[in-house]
């Protein structure tokens, strides 16, 4: 095993690989899918639809062994994560495999039954790393049912809110966020639905992301995306929310930073169409498909190779010829999007929006 450079020694890695397209380190940003499987038939994603046989546990515990423990960041997603009755063996073995600084995981909260069994357990396992649990909230009340294809869907949220309120009594370690999905479909309620989400969950953040045009989601051909001056005015709204509400717990107030820059981003990339600063989807992020596919983003979800029939192991997908030619195409700029998973190791990587996302955090701008 090697020896764990820094965080910023391996940020100043990536920089160095991307300039000279030299790839030698792993990812430090992971997302870990574990099914596409899903309960939900959101107007705004298609996941449901893939059938693809999931890794199982023990695969996954080869996969991590071969990680160096690198990752600082790893979002579970689905899907559904919580169809995965083994979800909190997952986060066990993420945890004592990887051992990263925060693991993510957003939900949707239709499975309550499974999520009051496994969350517990969950909470337990994770210690030592900051659990951040986002709650899906694209509406409030009925409209959240009709718009995220689930009855009963928000009153289901409410009940998984006030566990994770009871379970952050004995586990410090979690973070409460709201996490909505901005689409053309509740672009002009944003302000509202931010307030009432607030005022209803009490979460320690309040995050979004941008319906998009996603491989991954089956959206490609979907007209789901806000138009561009409608989401402009929306995170205007956001950006002013941030700086009334900010949060005390140091990994929210990061995140809250980290916002306030991608938004403004995001609304240069869903105007422009282009790459506005460098990304590092296939050197700093990666993305871990349900059936083993290994992509440099799931915007793309451009396979670099299956682990499986790779000995499970990452580095052998990662420093293939498949990952380098996908790095030149980003390279390249011959895409860009507003995934905010990868914008925010892109912000980190940008010195100029670094240097604003740290004067945000410590209260200096």
């Amino acid at each position: 095993m090697k020896k764990k450079l820094p965080l910023l020694a391996r940020l100043a890695g990536y920089r160095v690989e991307h300039a000279t397209r030299r790839t030698r380190q792993l990812p430090v940003n992971l997302t870990v899918s574990v099914t596409y499987n899903c309960p939900s038939r959101c107007a705004t994603c298609d996941i449901w639809q893939k059938k693809v046989d999931d890794l199982s546990l023990d695969e996954y515990g080869k996969i991590f062994r071969t990680l160096e423990k690198v990752p600082v960041w790893v979002t579970i997603s689905g899907g559904d994560q919580f169809l995965r009755r083994e979800l909190d063996e997952i986060v066990r073995l993420i945890k004592k495999e990887i051992e990263p600084t925060i693991i993510n995981i957003p939900m949707n909260g239709v499975l309550t039954e499974r999520i009051f069994s496994l969350l517990p357990r969950i909470a337990e396992y994770s210690q030592g790393s900051q659990l951040v649990l986002n709650l899906s909230v694209d509406e409030i009340g009925v409209a959240h049912d009709k718009l995220r294809g689930a009855p009963n869907n928000f009153a289901k949220l409410l009940e998984v809110a006030k566990l994770i309120h009871e379970l952050k009594e004995t586990y410090p370690h979690i973070v409460l966020g709201v996490h909505t999905v901005i689409s053309k479909f509740n672009v002009a309620r944003i302000p509202e639905i931010e307030r009432e989400a607030r005022a209803i969950f009490k979460p320690d953040s309040f995050i979004t992301e941008v319906a998009e045009n996603r491989v991954e989601l089956k959206t490609t051909d979907k007209d789901i995306s806000p138009d561009p001056a409608d989401y402009r005015r929306a995170v205007q709204h956001l950006k002013a929310t941030i700086a009334e509400n900010r949060s005390t717990i140091p990994v929210a107030r990061l995140v809250e930073s980290l916002r306030l820059e991608y938004y403004d981003l995001a609304s240069t990339i869903l105007e422009e169409k282009r790459q506005v600063i460098d990304c590092y989807a296939g050197w700093a992020s990666a993305h871990l498909a349900p059936d083993g596919n290994l992509w440099g983003c799931c915007v793309r979800a451009e396979s670099m190779g299956n682990l499986r029939d790779h000995d499970y192991d990452f580095r052998k997908v990662w420093f293939g010829e498949i990952a380098e030619s996908f790095r030149t195409s980003v390279k390249n700029k011959e895409c860009a999007c507003p995934l905010a998973n990868a914008s925010y190791t892109n912000l980190l990587l940008d010195a100029p929006s670094l240097a604003r996302v740290t004067a945000n955090m410590l209260g200096l701008e």
